[in-house]
Parts: structure tokens; sequence; C-alpha cells
């Protein structure tokens, strides 16, 4: 018998274990989010560990297969970029201008014409689609070179407040979300911005996807902050106070500088070593873009913005 590519094996090991569900895409999506939030959570060992072994492989079958299949919507244009640091860096970075999503017309609406309760329904989606930049930051810089991996050590310090509680990033969202009244669970986030969260963690949890895992991340930090600066701005009109407001403020000043950095020491000493790297860095930066203009095309249809 002919040896089945791992990858094939794995597919249909996770076609097997649920056809139903790979063919729902949201409830596909919603399987990966509590697969994921059981997978990062801290455990105390069991006796179930065959059981859980099984879920795992079929989880990681789904979770391949949806990676898999984005990776192949973005691989012509991934392939175009340069493989000089030099030339490549000027592709990424025009991404900030011509990047899938870039410009949505969804964050002027939200600076200057959405109520109360629809921000509140926005943040609820931003906190569900939240997988914790800061952990997979320390996922990511596993065994990457010298350079990249002290650039991604202070990137994570920043992320975690350079030792402020206070200060931590992702608690500053959660505070955001507590003066809107923000309730977000698994079942109340659509399945568009679970989708990004779980590329996120696949990206970042499974090292043959580490440098792609580089790309995505490093896409946020060069177009977060445009997006954050309308943000701000819907939440001061809307009143909100600015502590709580202080996440996207925030943003939309450090990231900037986290960007300049992160193509510097990370994605350019990355491809010095190793230039074979920029298609894959090339995918993970498309794959969050793609990620998250399907987002903002949901939320526009939510807030009954289709055509804007």
């Amino acid at each position: 018998m002919p040896n089945t590519p791992v990858l094939d094996r794995e597919c249909q090991a996770g076609r097997a274990a649920d056809r139903t569900g790979w063919e729902d895409m949201a409830e596909t999506q919603r399987r990966l989010a509590r697969y994921n939030e059981k997978r990062l959570r801290p455990a105390l060992s069991n006796d179930r560990w065959r059981a859980d072994l099984a879920e795992e492989q079929q989880m990681k079958a789904m979770e391949a297969q949806f990676v898999e299949q984005e990776r192949q919507a973005v691989a012509v244009r991934a392939k175009s970029a340069p493989g000089t640091p030099e030339g490549f860096m000027d592709w990424y970075e025009g991404l900030r201008d011509t990047g899938p999503g870039q410009g949505d017309a969804l964050f002027p609406w939200l600076a200057e014409t959405a109520s109360r309760a629809e921000m509140r329904w926005f943040i609820e989606q931003e906190i569900g689609g939240e997988a914790g930049f800061d952990d997979l930051v320390a996922l990511t810089q596993v065994r990457m070179g010298t350079t990249a991996k002290l650039e991604l050590a202070r990137n994570y310090w920043d992320e975690m407040g350079r030792g402020n509680r206070k200060a931590m990033h992702g608690p500053m969202l959660s505070a955001l979300g507590r003066a809107l009244g923000a309730r977000s669970t698994v079942d109340s986030t659509v399945w568009e911005s679970l989708a990004l969260t779980n590329m996120m963690v696949a990206l970042a949890a499974n090292r043959r996807y580490a440098y792609q895992s580089i790309g995505a991340l490093g896409i946020i930090e060069l177009t977060a902050p445009g997006r954050a600066v309308y943000v701000t701005r819907g939440l001061e009109r809307l009143g909100i106070p600015a502590k709580a407001r202080h996440y996207f403020a925030l943003h939309a000043v450090l990231d900037v500088k986290h960007s300049a950095a992160w193509n510097r020491e990370i994605i350019h000493s990355i491809l010095a070593e190793e230039p074979r790297a920029a298609t894959a860095i090339a995918e993970g930066a498309l794959l969050r873009l793609a990620c998250g203009e399907r987002c903002f095309r949901r939320y526009r249809k939510e807030f009954g913005l289709v055509s804007a």
C-alpha cells in the first residue's frame, strides 16, 4: 500500500471525525476556538491522556485543513514577494496601503457615526477575536535567531507593561470591555472573528508555520495604528473615559515604533540568514490581512453598511 502524505492522512482524519462541521464554517471555527481555549490553558495531568491525544489529532487535522485552504488563496501574491531583505521590506511595508482590508470604510464610520451599542458590539467582537499578542509572540520566538529573539523579547516586555500590571496590554482591552458593558463569548462572537483568532494561534503554535507567524504578527504592528486612531476617535466621541480607551490610544502610537523595530530586527535579520523564508513571511502577512478583511466585511453587514 503506498504511503499517504501526512497532511492527507490528517485531513482525512479530520473529515471523518467531523464531516458536517467542516462544511459549516461557523461551527468549524467555534469548535477550533473552544479547542484553542482548552489547548492553551494550563492544566493538571490526568488519566484521560489517550482521549486527549485522540481529540488533539482530530482538531489539529481540522486546523491544518483550514490553514492550508487559506494559504492557497494567498499563494500567488505571496510568491511575488522579493527574496532579498531590502526588496522584501519594500513589498511588505507596501501592504499597509495595498493589503487586503486596508482603508476599510468601517473605521471612519466607527469614528464618526457608530452608536454606543454598535461600538459595544464591535468591541465584543474584538475581544472575542483576541488571541493574546503576548502569548503569540512567546510561542513564535522559540528557537529563532538571536537578533530576532531579542526584539521579540522586547516586544513581549512592552505587551507585559514592562512589569507594571496596570500597563499590561491584554487587561487594558478587558477594561475597555467592562466600561462599555461588553460581554464576549465563543457563541456571541461571529465566526469570522473566531477564524482570525484561530489562524493566529495555528501559526504561532505550529513550528511549520513559524515564519508565517512572524509575518502575521508584524503586519498587525504595521497596520493597526491607522485603525486604532479611528476607534479612539469614536470612543472619545461617545464619552468613554480616557483611562478606558487607553488600549486603542496606546496602540495608535506605540505600534508605529514596534513595527519599525519588528521589520528591522526580526524580518530583515531572518531573511539575511534564510532568504527562502520570504514567501512564508509574506503568506503570514496576507493570511492575517485576509482574515481581518473578512471580519470588516461581516461587521459592515451587521451594521447595515454592506455597500460601504
